[in-house]
């Protein structure tokens, strides 16, 4: 069985509170790590201790709030979320269900739990799409033949089991950041009914400039949109998108980052350029990576392209 795509229909925007995000799973499958990795937070992963209760965050994602809730998954926490179903799980927009997928021994008790998480969501009448993430799939272990074929097993299973119609199952790893930021984005952006138009307006520019790869990312990890002339240049920029991230996360925090300044690199015949979306009437940080094996960049940005750019952007963002 593939992966599944992510074909369910866009939720309109409500105007009622923040948009809940729900990682639920037993303890030690990871979720945690996942959350502090799109937070580029890595330092802290090798100190996580188990989580207590369910412990929620906010952040904005195209000037809408997201809350993140995640939910310590020792047993006795487990049983105390169903026991009061509407104070934990009533209300959730997007489930994130964590399996480790190298704990055989707990994959049973996973999938038991999952059901209960499932039947919980029947009682509260809630259908919100439910996103499984067979996490630890470390990019070593893809070549792992008994390994694929356990999880296939494991995802069909759920599948001929469960009666629930969005249903989403994911290869998950902290050690392949791209992907899990992509995997995410993907999730959160069938929120927004304008990702769409984003994602074409991100196309259009990126081929007027003849670029070789563009990612506009925002300050919580999150691809907003991208476009690549080949895999080649999607590999080149999905490897050094968080050294980005990070390298102007140390430049704030030494003050010196200006919000119109751009880092440039060079490397061989690949020029890349790191460039902050900056919108006036927002504080919400976006960035451009850009990915150009043909002379520098310094033309791009001094014409009208780039301003042009930030204006489509900002009227789809804003409006």
């Amino acid at each position: 069985m593939e992966e599944s795509q992510i074909f369910y229909k866009k939720k309109k925007e409500s105007k009622y509170g923040p948009y809940k995000i729900l990682f639920t799973g037993l303890d030690g499958a990871g979720k945690t790590s996942i959350i502090l990795t799109l937070g580029r937070q890595l330092s802290k992963i090798s100190k996580i201790e188990p989580t207590k209760g369910a412990q929620r965050t906010s952040f904005k994602l195209l000037g809408r709030e997201i809350s993140e809730w995640d939910l310590g998954g020792q047993k006795s926490y487990l049983i105390s979320y169903l026991k009061s179903p509407s104070k934990y799980f009533d209300k959730t927009e997007i489930a994130i269900y964590v399996i480790d997928v190298l704990d055989d021994s707990r994959i049973i008790e996973s999938i038991s739990y999952l059901y209960d998480v499932i039947n919980k969501f029947k009682e509260l009448k809630i259908n919100p799409p439910l996103n499984i993430f067979f996490h630890k799939y470390d990019p070593q272990l893809m070549n792992n033949l008994t390994l694929k074929s356990q999880i296939d097993d494991v995802m069909k299973e759920i599948w001929e089991t469960v009666e629930y119609k969005k249903l989403y199952f994911f290869r998950t790893s902290i050690y392949d950041p791209f992907a899990l930021m992509s995997t995410l984005s993907k999730i959160l952006l069938e929120l927004y009914p304008k990702s769409d138009l984003i994602q074409k307006t991100i196309e259009e520019f990126a081929k007027k400039l003849d670029c070789d790869g563009l990612i506009i990312i925002d300050k919580n990890s999150i691809i907003l949109g991208s476009h690549f002339k080949d895999d080649d240049s999607k590999q080149l920029l999905s490897k050094t998108i968080a050294y980005f991230l990070t390298l102007n996360d140390v430049f704030v925090d030494m003050n010196l980052e200006e919000q119109k300044d751009q880092i440039i690199v060079r490397k061989s015949q690949n020029h890349f350029l790191f460039k902050p979306i900056i919108f006036q009437e927002s504080k919400i940080s976006y960035y451009m990576l850009i990915l150009k094996r043909r002379n520098p960049f310094d033309l791009y940005f001094i014409n009208k392209d780039f301003p042009a750019f930030v204006n489509v952007f900002k009227d789809i963002i804003l409006s």
